[in-house]
């Protein structure tokens, strides 16, 4: 059991990064990466609210679609439960950090249309189904792919920040380097895909 826990958390985190080999959740990848402190509570930010969806969706799934025959309605359940968790987290950093709340502008309501949280969401059904993929393994199998996420964006950020004080030539300034350097990290994560478990 905690072997396969430590798999499916090494896969979400490094071999199968939702961002940089998913291509999963770009949109806040771009757009919150300018600072690490940003980019930092992005992904706290995310951590949770890929933590509840994971559970509060396999429980829809397992308890409430899959039951009465509703799978068709997968997506849009999936997304009501993102959005209001969404909706808490917006409220919370409001009152509590509003600096941060601040700073993440646009991008904290568009976690609720962030692929990446819907992607782990419907993941964990489509791709173990609820037989094969427990309570706990999807806890952490979301918190894993949550956690490669915050990851991603801050190095990504951290990258970003240098590239601020770096000689670049005019032609790549702004956002082709960007792309350019997700491209590389992208590629240097693409190194892990050669892990094995025996």
């Amino acid at each position: 059991m905690i072997r396969d826990l430590l798999i499916i958390s090494i896969g979400a985190i490094l071999i199968n990064n939702f961002v940089l080999v998913q291509f999963l959740g770009i949109c806040p990848f771009l757009g919150v990466s300018k600072k690490v402190e940003t980019a930092f509570g992005m992904g706290m930010a995310v951590i949770f609210v890929m933590l509840c969806a994971s559970a509060l969706t396999w429980i829809v799934q397992k308890y409430l679609l899959d039951p009465f025959g509703l799978g068709y309605l997968q997506t849009i359940a999936f997304i009501l439960v993102i959005a209001v968790l969404v909706q808490l987290v917006e409220m919370f950093l409001q009152k509590s950090v509003p600096s941060l709340y601040n700073s993440l502008g646009v991008y904290l309501p568009l976690i609720t249309t962030n692929c990446a949280v819907l992607g782990v969401a419907i993941q964990n059904i489509t791709k173990f189904g609820t037989a094969e993929m427990s309570f706990l393994k999807s806890l952490t199998y979301g918190t894993s792919a949550a956690i490669g996420f915050t990851l991603a964006i801050v190095l990504f950020a951290g990258v970003r920040e240098r590239l601020e004080t770096s000689d670049i030539p005019d032609f790549l300034k702004g956002m082709p380097i960007v792309l350019v350097t997700a491209a590389l990290l992208s590629i240097a994560f693409l190194g892990f895909s050669g892990l094995s478990f025996q």
